[in-house]
């Protein structure tokens, strides 16, 4: 069915064409509320400076945060080892000794 009525008549543009101009309304307003920095001399070094301190903040904190995990696995591993029990268990109990002697193969003079 053709529909031409009066709200119906006007044809919307292309999408490609409403998003580069919602796109470009957008970027207007965004740029509209930006505001130039107060004239500093050194505002690029002291912001440079701000970011390098931060950086090596943050690989100071990543490496202690290594050291202390790879201690903690460290410990955690030697208690472990530490806590097995004094006396030798059935595998060890020398019980074997005897049945694995007899199939051994023996050797020809």
């Amino acid at each position: 069915m053709n529909d031409t009525g009066p709200d119906r008549t006007r044809q919307e543009p292309p999408a490609a064409d409403r998003t580069e101009r919602e796109l470009r309304e957008a970027l207007e307003a965004l740029a509209g509320g930006v505001r130039p920095a107060r004239a500093v001399p050194d505002a690029y070094r002291t912001a440079r400076g701000e970011w390098l301190r931060r950086e090596r903040r943050r690989r100071l904190v990543l490496a202690v945060l290594i050291a202390v995990v790879f201690a903690l696995a460290t410990l955690i591993g030697l208690w472990v080892l530490n806590q097995t029990p004094a006396h030798p268990g059935v595998i060890f109990s020398g019980t074997g000794d005897a049945v694995s002697g007899a199939s051994l193969p023996r050797p020809h003079p």
